[in-house]
């Protein structure tokens, strides 16, 4: 029997699915908002309900049939719904208002075109599935579970003019018969109104009206005192249609901070008298600094990383050509002019042209800024080398590259912290500590010379605390002063920005929408491209661009491929 695979494998995969669904619904609805964002579907910054319950993926699917099933029924949805109208006769009761949103969703995959079957078969399989795996589930072994699969199957029938699927008939018959003759004029009227949204709302509304009273009196039958019995419960459970997500992936707590936004998005800092920047091979001792060397250089050792290849896929992608002089004693290209003389003393010779040569130069700047809060100790050795072997890469194909950190420079506001509290404890003091950026290599310094600072990552007592807003525009600040095309920066944390003395004399949230914002504002195409790595943690809520990495085990060539492509992947602008 095949083994289930492990959860960071499972994420990289259900990461790559929502990928692909949403480049699929940008080419499908021309347009480029649509993007996933904490497992969530979003187009622009609005988050997009999938109220209809065959489009809800479970954590455990990472079928492609699937993902692209869902983004073809949203591109309809999108295509073919007019969003105003569905809400302005959307039912108040909740149980009616879940039948209403799947109605409309099928009827805008009844709109499928004639010249799209694959499209057609994709919206299908999915419901064919969905359906099969609710009467499995033996969620139809109750009244009420039998009745909505009942009503769901026979509107699926009529609009689509397909038969109910074989294996259901039979459990469906008897139900069937029943409704019928009460909703016969509703389902009628479902496929003949499905091209005018407004007629087919009063259709969809009494079905769903039906649906609630049927409820209703399920309800006055089941016992006070027997909540497991209670038909809305059920219903909520059959439909499993509601907005949160509960996933097995970790996901970085992010929220909304009163004080930020009534202070108009401005950010501060109580005081930065004591804010350093710092060259991290200073703040080590030259013979603990050697031994950390050696321990990276054996952790290392171990690795399976071809660089090589990192440099060529650096090389190809972060390079444009420029010409290198000439190639002399080509047979095509243009005539040399120094050899005409053997052109009339050898006329068989061939070799008398020369063409223009060309070689690789480097477009980009790449910035890697690490997280260097308490959390991240755990994970020094992982991320220093795998920072090390990045920034050999990027050496060898001749991109300028930067690698930052950021701390602070005490536990619970140090100084800063004590300054506030001499002054009175004024309200709302903004950031409460000492912060501390911390320069590894900067861009001018080859990866050789700068290999033995790398080593101070593995300094336990440098981790501390984070604020990363500040560090994330320290570092875009550096990028945007270089002369290059593209500029990418690339942020390795394991979670939300935080600091003891700043989130209570604040709120909690208060750095972490100054992050936000940060990021909003610089992460553009021609500014600077923004990629958010977490380790063992999704930092969608503030990274569009992001990917999970598991650093529990030893790195390979997999992983170092996944983050090179998703550095140097062009974005949309």
């Amino acid at each position: 029997m095949a083994e289930a695979p492990s959860l960071p494998v499972r994420l990289r995969r259900q990461q790559y699915l929502e990928e692909l669904e949403a480049a699929t619904l940008r080419a499908a609805t021309a347009d480029e908002h649509w993007h996933y964002r904490a497992r969530r579907l979003h187009h622009g910054i609005t988050i997009v309900a999938l109220r209809a319950p065959h489009l809800r993926l479970g954590d455990d699917n990472t079928s492609l049939e699937d993902y692209r099933a869902v983004s073809d029924a949203i591109a309809l949805r999108w295509r073919h719904s007019d969003d105003d109208l569905h809400a302005r006769h959307r039912p108040e009761l909740p149980e009616a208002r879940l039948i209403y949103d799947l109605l409309e969703q099928l009827r805008a995959e009844s709109l499928v075109e004639i010249g799209t079957p694959g499209m057609a078969h994709n919206l299908a399989r999915r419901f064919r599935r969905w359906a099969l795996d609710y009467h499995h589930s033996q969620l139809s072994d109750t009244a009420l579970g039998l009745l909505l699969l009942c009503v769901i199957m026979i509107c699926w029938s009529r609009l689509m003019a397909r038969p109910v699927f074989e294996e259901l008939e039979d459990l469906l018959e008897a139900t069937r018969a029943n409704i019928v003759p009460s909703l016969g004029h509703d389902l009628a009227g479902l496929r003949r109104e499905r091209h005018d949204q407004a007629r087919y709302q009063h259709h969809a509304r009494g079905i769903a009206d039906w649906i609630a009273t049927q409820l209703e009196g399920l309800e006055a039958n089941t016992e006070r005192d027997d909540e497991s019995q209670n038909p809305r419960r059920q219903l909520a459970l059959l439909l499993d249609s509601e907005d949160e997500i509960d996933s097995d992936i970790p996901l970085a707590p992010s929220g909304y901070s009163r004080i930020f936004h009534d202070q108009g998005h401005h950010y501060h800092a109580f005081t930065t008298a004591y804010d350093t920047e710092r060259d991290a091979g200073s703040l080590i001792r030259s013979v603990l600094l050697d031994e950390y060397r050696r321990r990276l250089d054996r952790r290392i050792a171990d690795q399976r990383i071809n660089v090589r290849r990192l440099a060529n896929i650096f090389r190809r992608t972060l390079s444009r050509p420029d010409r290198d002089g000439w190639q002399h004693g080509e047979e095509s290209g243009v005539i040399d002019g120094r050899r005409l003389a053997q052109i009339v003393s050898s006329p068989l010779e061939r070799r008398v042209f020369q063409r223009q040569r060309y070689a690789p130069t480097s477009d980009a700047q790449v910035c890697m800024l690490i997280d260097c809060s308490g959390s991240m100790k755990a994970h020094a050795e992982a991320i220093a080398t795998l920072v090390e072997l990045l920034t050999r890469a990027l050496d060898m194909a001749g991109v300028a590259t930067e690698v930052l950190g950021f701390t602070t420079a005490a536990w619970n506001g140090g100084r800063a912290h004590q300054d506030w509290l001499k002054a009175g404890r004024p309200p709302e003091p903004g950031r409460l500590n000492e912060s501390r950026h911390l320069i590894f290599k900067d861009a001018g310094r080859p990866w050789r010379r700068a290999r033995r600072t790398f080593a101070t990552m593995l300094k336990a007592d440098l981790y501390k605390e984070g604020i990363d807003g500040e560090a994330v525009d320290w570092a875009c600040q550096r990028l945007l002063s270089a002369d290059v095309n593209r500029r990418l920066l690339v942020v390795f944390s394991d979670g939300s920005p935080s600091d003891t003395a700043t989130n209570l004399a604040n709120d909690r949230h208060y750095l972490d929408n100054h992050l936000k914002e940060i990021v909003a504002r610089h992460d553009h195409p021609g500014q600077v491209e923004i990629t958010g790595l977490g380790v063992g943690l999704d930092l969608s809520p503030w990274y569009r661009h992001h990917r999970i990495i598991d650093l529990s085990q030893t790195l390979d060539n997999r992983l170092a491929d996944e983050i090179a492509q998703l550095l140097v992947t062009p974005r949309r602008r």
